[in-house]
């Protein structure tokens, strides 16, 4: 490990904190991204923690670097007090962090605590990640019309469960879908409070279709993407006319709100065979259940394949307790989610 950070205190706390976990060492630290580069080249380091706000050259700045001449597994350090610290962690992740750890100003012994759990679930990730799968992040040159809204509740569901690496496969995946989907898009991010927001206006800039981050009670409508607002489960629940979203901030499921096998029984539930599956990179176990459920109502279910997941511990997860219709990797998803909703989509 290498621990970059401009604060002498935060360079003390994560490297105490990187002491007190095995199978993982401080080799160096560093105090701004310049001097972060030199080490990374002399150390080489497995694993670098990179704060993004440093003088001379900033985390951001750095991460473009190392990705591009050096690639490795890098945990962000984000004090994420704004929507600029937000949209500064967000396009780490975009430029190949595998994960963020939320700082805190103060560093009292609950913050400690909080940040040291926090570490290590984001080291663990990083430890296993698979760096081929963290490309060049690609855009759509021109995205194609925007279709006008359909105030018609949704037939048809697309449910995805993501994680680790998740952010900058939603952006491929995302884009990648079009008008002719017909169906409502459902997204469990695992991502704290503050997040998902910012997430899901990134998204909708880049996408045909709508991205907004989901609220409660809301009709589920064809061509629109939801969010789960970091923080809180999201669920289906049908009504007279079509399906409304429910968010409740009910106990963590595996360990994480909003949690996808929640997702996952409820869009079984509400749409049967008019529902697809999708399980993405990420850490853990969350979706195999739920995607399940999906598969036994009739609909059907999509794992990214290991080769192109950051991380594949979710996409293997469902796999052994699921089995899926189709394994593919990340830039077929979208088409593949099409093609297997247009044979389950009931008619109007």
């Amino acid at each position: 490990m290498l621990v970059v950070d401009d604060s002498a205190l935060m360079r003390k706390v994560v490297s105490e904190v990187i002491a007190s976990l095995q199978d993982f060492f401080v080799v160096g630290t560093a105090r701004d991204g310049r001097e972060a580069l030199e080490k990374i080249y002399a150390l080489d380091p497995d694993i670098v923690t990179l704060d993004i706000e440093m003088p001379e050259l900033d985390g951001i700045a750095a991460l473009g670097y190392i990705m591009s001449e050096t690639p490795r597994a890098v945990v962000m350090l984000s004090a994420a007090e704004s929507r600029g610290d937000v949209d500064l962690t967000l396009r780490a992740l975009d430029l190949g962090a595998v994960d963020f750890v939320r700082k805190h100003s103060r560093a009292g012994s609950r913050q400690v605590l909080e940040v040291a759990d926090r570490l290590e679930q984001a080291l663990r990730a990083a430890a296993v990640v698979n760096l081929r799968g963290v490309p060049a992040l690609p855009r759509p040159a021109v995205l194609p019309p925007r279709p006008s809204p359909d105030p018609r509740y949704a037939r048809a569901v697309v449910a995805v469960a993501c994680s680790t690496g998740g952010p900058r496969a939603l952006a491929e995946f995302v884009p990648m879908l079009t008008s002719e989907l017909d169906a409502a898009v459902l997204v469990v991010q695992h991502m704290p409070p503050g997040f998902t927001l910012g997430l899901a206006q990134r998204l909708d800039r880049i996408s045909a279709l709508e991205v907004t981050e989901a609220r409660d009670g809301e009709a589920v409508l064809p061509n629109h993407v939801y969010i789960a607002p970091g923080g809180m489960h999201m669920t289906v629940e049908s009504g007279a006319g079509g399906a409304h979203v429910r968010l409740s901030d009910e106990p963590p499921l595996w360990g994480v709100r909003p949690a996808a096998d929640l997702l996952f029984r409820s869009v079984a539930a509400s749409f049967g065979s008019a529902s697809v599956g999708v399980v993405l990179t990420g850490m853990g176990r969350d979706g195999g259940a739920g995607l399940g459920a999906i598969r036994q109502a009739g609909g059907g279910a999509i794992v990214q394949d290991r080769e192109s997941a950051t991380i594949y511990g979710m996409p293997q997860s469902a796999l052994e307790v699921a089995g899926a219709d189709l394994v593919a990797p990340l830039d077929l998803v979208a088409s593949a989610v099409t093609k297997l909703l247009s044979a389950r989509r009931p008619p109007r």
